[in-house]
């Protein structure tokens, strides 16, 4: 099993998940019409995640990327007979057409804006951890959908990995560990595509539109490691290894710890608990 299958199959539970309120409608027979935004490595993931779960359309790709387009049209020509359309700016993608799902795995900085504008045009969303590059970005998320009725789930592939759950029965919830009264979390990974030093400006490639690619961000220089995991390595555009690996690390420590007392606490409990957030 390589990298991309392993890391697949711990995203197809939550993938499935993400939007319930489409996929398992009552009517069996009505195949959801998907789009997603941002075509590369976890775009890919979750396409045949999803794929492999249920009946679903593909019918819009975007990406400023055209080798990631090219290379996702080949992915879904292996699950369907219609050809996608392809876009770059997803804002026309979104105004192409009704889409009942959209998935959205861009890099960091675009997570919050085309989430929003998906959810607007009447779509439920599959949004990639973590949601946005700031606290104020989340905080727009969460009344985007609240305002527009959509379905939204963001992916953290490790709530729905079935190892991490039985961990978490046989030793957190069975009380074998006691009473915890501190949680660290470590991650020496995080860093894929990074360079070791100095990176040097290049010339764009012509297969990239990088003034869109940089969107909301600073429009810098372009470097190489850019194009792949390594914006990671520059906060214009995400958190590093906190906003990368870190999210699903802390995600575990909240989630075993804090959703446990909520739900002692009944309903009431968990109202009152969100107002010290």
């Amino acid at each position: 099993m390589n990298r991309r299958t392993f890391v697949s199959s711990l995203a197809a539970a939550g993938a499935v998940v993400a939007t319930g309120s489409r996929l398992f409608a009552a009517d069996s027979k009505a195949r959801p019409k998907v789009g997603i935004i941002g075509c590369g490595w976890y775009g890919g993931v979750n396409l045949e995640a999803l794929e492999r779960n249920v009946s679903a359309d593909f019918v819009s790709l975007c990406d400023v990327n055209e080798h990631s387009l090219q290379e996702t049209l080949k992915a879904i020509a292996r699950h369907q007979a219609t050809v996608p359309r392809t876009f770059v700016d997803y804002r026309e993608m979104l105004d192409s057409g009704q889409l009942d799902i959209v998935i959205v795995a861009t890099p960091d900085h675009w997570h919050a804006l085309p989430a929003i504008a998906a959810m607007k045009a009447g779509a439920d969303v599959y949004l990639e951890k973590p949601i946005s590059v700031d606290v104020i970005e989340g905080e727009a998320l969460v009344a985007a959908a609240r305002k527009y009725n959509r379905v939204v789930q963001v992916n953290t592939q490790r709530r729905s990995n079935p190892l991490y759950l039985e961990a978490r029965d046989k030793y957190i919830r069975s009380g074998r560990l006691g009473k915890i009264g501190l949680v660290e979390t470590y991650s020496y990974l995080g860093s894929e595509g990074w360079s070791a030093g100095p990176v040097p400006d290049a010339e764009v490639p012509s297969r990239l539109n990088y003034e869109l690619w940089t969107g909301p961000a600073p429009l810098l220089p372009f470097k190489a490691i850019k194009e792949k995991r390594g914006w990671r390595a520059f906060m214009e555009y995400g958190n590093g290894p906190i906003g990368n690996l870190g999210v699903h690390m802390i995600d575990q420590a909240v989630s075993y710890t804090h959703l446990d007392v909520y739900k002692r606490q009944g309903e009431a409990g968990y109202a009152r608990s969100r107002k010290g957030f």
